[in-house]
């Protein structure tokens, strides 16, 4: 309230105080989901739960930076741009997920007392039954 009573004595107007302060709580939100995501690369113990924290607060947290700039900047050609930024992420978040996760699981890169269900096993058993397809995972 006093950012918009500072703006509106200094001789700016109270739309742009107003939106001075929501891209700035859109920066911190963004900041702290990106934040959250490096400290789950370094905080969790296994390359799954390391994946999981390195997309899913990111891409929220690059909405947040990039609605920010669009509102700092106050222009409709910088929307489609950000929009343009943003999907992108959308799209390759989750399919570098799974070739990152799946990499993980063909290479031995995971705590098997972590996994509740192996769902992915099923698959490679049945797969392995067939020639040519190697087994990924040994049943030890």
């Amino acid at each position: 309230m006093t950012f918009i009573l500072a703006a509106a004595a200094s001789g700016g107007s109270t739309l742009d105080a107003v939106l001075d302060g929501t891209a700035a709580v859109f920066l911190v939100v963004g900041g702290l989901m990106s934040l959250a995501a490096g400290i789950g690369l370094v905080r969790f113990p296994d390359l799954h739960s390391r994946m999981h924290a390195a997309t899913k607060p990111q891409v929220l947290g690059l909405l947040m930076l990039v609605l920010a700039v669009c509102i700092m900047w106050r222009s409709w050609v910088w929307v489609a741009v950000a929009l343009l930024a943003w999907g992108l992420m959308i799209l390759t978040a989750p399919v570098s997920a799974h070739v990152v996760g799946r990499a993980g699981y063909r290479t031995k890169h995971l705590r098997r007392d972590l996994l509740t269900d192996d769902e992915l096993a099923t698959a490679v058993d049945r797969l392995s039954r067939e020639k040519g397809v190697r087994r990924e995972l040994n049943s030890d």
